[in-house]
């Protein structure tokens, strides 16, 4: 079975520009595709793991993958799916970004040159010169035909800005210069990306009269249509230090009934006879598949050993029968956790953990109490908005006492 049959069936492929042409090139040759990743924040987000996913399948079958950074695009912005013009951010602000993403994406490929490769579009884009470009590249592309994308008539009613509606053009010249250096012939990308897809297919046949492709994928989204790894905290980010394994874990062990098959298809690399037993069941049954879901893309992000330890605080927490609903809650109101927040000393008080502010900084200083599985180290430490995901966050004290802090 070809990669391309494999993407297929486990559900990721939307759009092609040409289905039977990349379909044979990928089942006869090794192919060097690429995907950009803009860096607007420091680290990827669940969001952006699918793409991860796709090129590990790709890489798996033999084919090249070239991780392109966006460190000169993004700083003109992607207008695809937006409402407003991205926040400009400072130079140096991109370049930590780009290479903290760069790392990251390290960490799931083999980006050795050869097997893999790792590119900036800041060595390209922001050396031009814009008089040649124009005449090069501004001249291959249609107006009329730009302003039909979806990415551009969802903008126009609120004002789409000349900068980003340079993004097309951009982002289809890196293809050109992909294509040039690497011998680039695919494109992959969100299916949200295929308008910029078809301008960097378009670009590269006319500027150089080579056959080059372009295929999307579908986003990671729920079965009402909404993107995964949202939470009231924001994104769900790669980078442990701003999503612990923990919360990242807890957020697929409690995705919705029906979405565990298709998330299971996307987000792991099981089998899909495997996959179909897990899901082929019957009312609460269905939650050894989302434990299995949980513990097999937090084993892919975050290594084996990560996965393992939060799958025992899970079991803690949630076995021998219990279960959220027999877990005590207290509610409080959300103006404490603003600011500096409330002192975890006096929610101790509140719950009755404990009786005093004293006894509460004795059973923190002695490494007793937790939030959301992560050791409170300080005594003075405070509970924020920040520590919620869904108006929820967990108090433990030792490995029995649980209790489930509530905003309203």
């Amino acid at each position: 079975m070809s990669v391309y049959d494999i993407l297929k069936e486990r559900g990721f492929i939307e759009q092609a520009t040409h289905e039977d042409e990349v379909k044979a090139m990928l089942e006869n040759e090794s192919v060097k595709f690429y995907i950009g990743f803009d860096p607007t924040a420091d680290s990827l987000h669940v969001g952006h793991f699918i793409q991860i996913i796709v090129m590990k399948h790709m890489q798996n079958a033999g084919h090249v993958p070239i991780a392109l950074v966006g460190g000169g695009t993004a700083k003109v912005g992607d207008p695809s799916g937006k409402t407003d013009m991205r926040k400009m951010l400072e130079n140096n602000t991109l370049e930590k970004n780009a290479d903290a993403i760069g790392k990251q994406i390290s960490k799931y490929l083999v980006l050795d040159g050869e097997k893999g490769i790792l590119e900036n579009n800041a060595k390209w884009l922001d050396h031009l010169n814009y008089i040649e470009f124009l005449r090069e590249i501004g001249s291959k592309f249609s107006v009329n035909r730009m302003l039909e994308a979806e990415c551009f008539k969802s903008r126009m009613a609120n004002g789409l800005s000349f900068l980003e509606f340079n993004y097309m053009i951009m982002q289809g010249y890196d293809f050109l210069e992909l294509n040039r250096r690497h011998d680039c012939k695919l494109q992959l990308g969100g299916n949200d990306q295929w308008s910029n897809i078809i301008a960097g297919v378009n670009l590269v046949r006319k500027a150089d009269r080579k056959s080059v492709y372009g295929l999307t994928f579908t986003l990671l989204t729920t079965s009402s249509g909404i993107k995964m790894g949202k939470t009231e905290k924001g994104a769900l980010w790669i980078d442990k230090e701003k999503t612990s394994p923990f919360e990242l874990f807890q957020y697929f062990r409690n995705v919705n009934d029906e979405d565990v098959e298709k998330t299971l298809k996307l987000l792991t690399f099981l089998p899909l006879d495997e996959i179909e037993k897990l899901v082929n069941v019957e009312g609460s049954e269905i939650n050894k598949a989302k434990e299995v879901l949980a513990y097999e893309f937090t084993k892919i992000v975050h290594g084996k050993e990560e996965a393992d330890k939060v799958l025992e605080a899970a079991k803690a927490l949630f076995g021998d029968g219990k279960n959220e609903e027999n877990i005590p809650s207290t509610e409080f109101d959300a103006s404490l956790f603003e600011d500096e927040g409330y002192e975890i000393r006096k929610i101790l008080i509140d719950l009755g953990i404990c009786k005093s502010l004293g006894e509460g900084k004795r059973l923190i200083q002695s490494g007793g109490i937790y939030i959301n599985e992560e050791r409170v180290a300080e005594f003075f430490a405070a509970l924020k908005l920040e520590d919620f995901t869904d108006g929820e966050a967990m108090l433990r004290k030792g490995k029995k006492v649980h209790h489930k802090i509530i905003m309203k």
